[in-house]
């Protein structure tokens, strides 16, 4: 079964920045779009950005406009979120995950990864 992992999560205070990555061995990236997702103690798991397959246009959740970046490199098959400017309420286990579009729909997508917890303290 096909499974991405993420990477670079911990524990960050408030107004710090962190960069997750995800990887997917044996799944060409490239030919997805893919998207991050988060999901709260007692919340439900949440849209947070999308990239196209070709990474020529992106999608944000209002909650993280001007703040975080979704980038990726299909050559290196990796997805990558740069957070600044983090909040508390940014808290949450991160998921990347792969479908066929940049959307914030989640069951749109077809692969998802165990997810990466970022803390955020005040």
């Amino acid at each position: 079964q096909v499974q991405l992992g993420e990477s670079g999560g911990g524990l960050v205070q408030a107004g710090g920045s962190l960069r997750l990555s995800c990887a997917a061995p044996g799944l060409p990236l490239g030919f997805y779009a893919m998207g991050w997702f988060r999901q709260a103690p007692g919340k439900e798991r949440e849209f947070v950005a999308a990239i196209s397959g070709s990474g020529g246009s992106t999608n944000y959740a209002d909650s993280v406009k001007g703040r975080f970046i979704i980038s990726r490199d299909n050559a290196q098959n990796t997805l990558w979120l740069q957070m600044n400017s983090l909040k508390p309420e940014d808290t949450a286990v991160y998921y990347c995950a792969a479908g066929p579009r940049p959307v914030a729909t989640r069951p749109e997508y077809l692969y998802w990864g165990q997810g990466t917890q970022v803390t955020v303290s005040s």
